[in-house]
């Protein structure tokens, strides 16, 4: 028996139960592409692939609706891949292991990613409904969206024939997104040298946070797992002579990250000790709201070639200098986060230290002001920048027959208004806005509650009220 059979909507729900059964981790785009060309091909629906995977499936209009104007449906394939460290599992291969209790899906140990693929199942249940009324459907999905939207940015577009865009990547039942921010990927490469050193050696944790969406959870005050750590290794280096043996945290630059590890040799272990208990304290008065469970501990390890006492200096002066999290407020827009930054990957390898930003702002300028910064550090510390997936933001339109439909049946079904908003996040709406003249797009979608951590989960019922508005909207659009 399938976990979610016979939860309402039921073709969106087996859609959504197909979907977990296939590896789309972000950079392995192949295995989702190949299954929505099966599902084409299995529909009788033209279908195009490119070689980014990015898949447009087309359905013709209902009877009636054959001089409506084409509606683009879209929504993006791959997820974030975060487990619980405890957990056996390989996201290059395994199932996701779905859980239905209380009225309550989720993923045992593992992202969900119903981020994206509620938007995937829902565009495949419209697509293979034949009793449902729409103008001529292009239902376009997107590969690679959480790792730089590549890609929408590698999209030929010319091919699209709509001017109306409805995407499914929100994560607020009535709350309708009409702008975003722009972004890239920064990444600044330090080089190291390694000699040996004459210490013990130990592995430095910092584990028990929270974490997060880098974009819409930024100003919520919760802790980034690489910068406590940098934090922890300054109040270490500043009471015994200390070397840094390697440096690690985070898995993706747009997740807060929630774990980092240190290898490192010091002189005097009493002094590591006291800097770990007094850090622990500190941490535990600073985050007592937002990250109660922060635990930074020590054990000993095996003898590894450190980073020299330069090297070492340099990688502290790196993740403790830089700018990270909320940088700038929106001064048009309450509450609404302008320009931030999120260290959201830390690595080294035996030559190098990487560190690696997800940069987001509304305002170009800014953005590319920050990457300055960054990149001006590094330069000054003897490293190098390299900056990629950059992304122009969404701006807002004034007006929008689109959103003043939508916003009618909203009002109709729920019997309030929506909440319009901008947010500090990307979506891909900004790029396909590039690509496709005079593009009417707005951005809905069901509530989903702690995306891009093992802690993601949703209700099935605002899937089926979103469900309920969006197939209504087709209908209206004769």
């Amino acid at each position: 028996m399938k976990i979610l059979e016979g939860v309402e909507p039921k073709k969106v729900f087996e859609y959504f139960e197909e979907l977990c059964s296939v590896p789309r981790g972000s950079r392995n785009s192949a295995p989702i592409a190949n299954r929505l060309v099966s599902i084409a091909v299995r529909l009788g629906l033209d279908y195009t692939k490119d070689k980014y995977d990015n898949v447009i499936i087309r359905k013709n209009a209902s009877i009636g609706y054959e001089d409506a104007p084409t509606v683009i449906l879209q929504g993006h394939t791959d997820m974030v891949c975060e487990k619980d460290a405890s957990v056996d599992f390989d996201f290059e291969k395994d199932p996701l292991r779905l859980r239905y209790e209380n009225g309550v899906i989720s993923a045992t140990g593992t992202t969900l990613g119903a981020d994206n693929g509620i938007a995937v199942a829902m565009m495949l249940a419209i697509l293979s409904d034949d009793t449902l009324c729409h103008p001529k459907i292009e239902a376009l999905f997107t590969s690679n969206e959480e790792i730089g939207m590549i890609g929408a940015m590698g999209l030929d577009a010319s091919s699209l024939e709509g001017k109306r865009l409805i995407n499914i990547d929100s994560e607020d039942e009535g709350v309708f997104t009409l702008g975003c921010a722009g972004g890239n990927v920064t990444e600044c490469v330090l080089p190291i040298r390694r000699e040996a050193f004459d210490g013990k050696y130990y592995k430095v944790s910092v584990t028990g946070l929270l974490g997060g969406h880098s974009g819409t959870e930024i100003n919520k005050g919760r802790a980034n797992a690489n910068i406590l750590m940098s934090r922890v290794l300054g109040m270490a280096a500043s009471v015994s002579e200390l070397r840094i043996c390697s440096v690690t945290g985070g898995t993706k630059d747009n997740a807060i990250p929630c774990e980092a590890e240190a290898v490192v040799a010091v002189k005097d272990e009493k002094a590591l000790s006291d800097a770990v208990a007094q850090m622990q304290q500190t941490f535990a008065n600073e985050y007592n709201k937002t990250d109660p469970d922060i635990l930074v501990s020590y054990m000993s390890t095996a003898p590894q070639l450190p980073m020299d006492a330069e090297s070492t200096l340099k990688t502290m002066s790196l993740i403790s200098v830089a700018p990270n999290g909320v940088q700038e407020m929106s001064r048009d827009i309450d509450n609404l986060v302008e320009t931030s930054l999120n260290l959201g990957i830390l690595s080294t390898d035996h030559e190098e230290v990487r560190a690696s930003y997800c940069v987001r702002s509304s305002v170009e300028s800014r953005k590319l002001m920050l990457t300055e910064r960054l990149t001006l550090i590094t330069k000054a510390l003897g490293g190098r920048t390299s900056v990629s997936g950059d992304y122009p933001a969404w701006e807002y339109k004034a007006e929008s027959s689109l959103r003043d439909l939508i916003s009618g049946v909203f009002r109709q079904q729920y019997g309030r208004d929506p909440v319009c908003e901008i947010i500090h996040a990307g979506l891909e709406c900004g790029i396909l806005s590039s690509k496709i003249e005079n593009l009417d797009c707005i951005s809905i979608g069901p509530d989903l509650k702690d995306i891009h951590t093992c802690r993601e989960h949703f209700l099935p019922d605002s899937v089926l009220r979103v469900w309920n508005l969006l197939i209504e909207v087709l209908e209206k659009m004769k």
